[in-house]
């Protein structure tokens, strides 16, 4: 049966994500205020039944983009000596196949390990149900790199509207860290490739931010191995080319504070751009946004009529 992978939003306006994932995979009689039972009632033996793994297939708007290899083979030896210990969640899609919602990677093991059936949580879940359940399941997960967990904060908020505060309820997290991580987006893709990999930590992300050559900063820390605190000090001394600026005093102002990068880092979060904040009294100031071409300023344009 053909499939409609057409993520479109609910029309109903939505009750937020309080709820959660506990909420969308239980039967919706469960009360908002006993999320874990119904967390644990949902994965665990009793909701969950065996099914061919031949008649799962996967979701492609799967959240996870990157899969670690290494922590993949693990897996694998740990479902062909245990099996799957926690159900994977589906949805029916056509008659004998199901869809998965949250669990590809315990889906990839299995049949990486030769079984020939799992263990499933089947629950019918429109498309944007499906693929918000699939974020926030994602999200929640303790190994996401952070540029992951990033562009899943940055699909809730762009294909559910959701504000950083509801993100933060959500998964458990303070709207600073939801604000902090998206940040990490307004980073160069090479940056961001370094993150992936595990090369720069987020404390290193943090610094490279607010750098002006923010690649060209990440690379000397790679080669050097620089402390976050050497980084942070790097960043206020470098040029766009590398070379070293004049000390803070003598440039004409210190450094910023850090209330003023979380500043910039929650508005770079909220457009999608660099943006860089100075004062030289602490209360009046500049507003600065970096744009790569036309399309983005329209698009600032646009953020900024509405």
């Amino acid at each position: 049966m053909a499939q409609n992978k057409t993520i479109k939003k609910a029309a109903s306006p939505k009750k937020g994500l309080g709820r959660g994932l506990s909420s969308l995979m239980d039967t919706r009689e469960a009360a908002y205020d006993n999320i874990g039972a119904a967390v644990k009632e949902e994965t665990g033996t009793k909701s969950a039944k065996e099914i061919p793994i031949e008649f799962i297939i996967a979701n492609v708007n799967q959240p996870r983009i990157f899969f670690d290899e290494k922590k993949a083979k693990e897996l694998v030896d740990s479902v062909r000596t245990k099996g799957i210990l926690q159900p994977i969640l589906v949805r029916p899609i056509g008659h004998n196949q199901y869809e998965i919602v949250a669990g590809e990677r315990r889906w990839r093991a299995a049949q990486a390990a030769g079984l020939h059936e799992v263990p499933v949580v089947i629950r019918d879940l429109s498309d944007a149900e499906a693929l918000e359940v699939s974020i926030i399941e994602n999200i929640q997960r303790h190994d996401l790199n952070p540029i992951e967990e990033a562009i899943g904060y940055q699909r809730l908020r762009d294909e559910f509207s959701h504000t950083q505060n509801a993100l933060g309820k959500a998964v458990g997290k303070s709207r600073s860290h939801i604000a902090n991580m998206l940040g990490l987006l307004t980073l160069p893709d090479a940056v961001q490739k370094l993150m992936r990999e595990g090369a720069l930590t987020m404390g290193h992300a943090r610094a490279l931010i607010t750098a002006e050559n923010p690649e060209a900063l990440a690379k000397l820390v790679v080669k050097d191995g620089l402390s976050v605190r050497q980084t942070e000090q790097m960043a206020k001394s470098l040029k766009p080319g590398g070379e070293r600026k004049k000390s803070a005093s003598k440039a004409g102002g210190p450094g910023k504070d850090a209330d003023m990068v979380a500043f910039e880092n929650e508005l770079s979060a909220a457009i999608g751009l660099k943006v860089e904040l100075s004062s030289s009294d602490g209360e009046s100031g500049v507003l600065k946004i970096h744009y790569s071409n036309l399309e983005q300023l329209d698009d600032i344009c646009a953020k900024l009529n509405n």
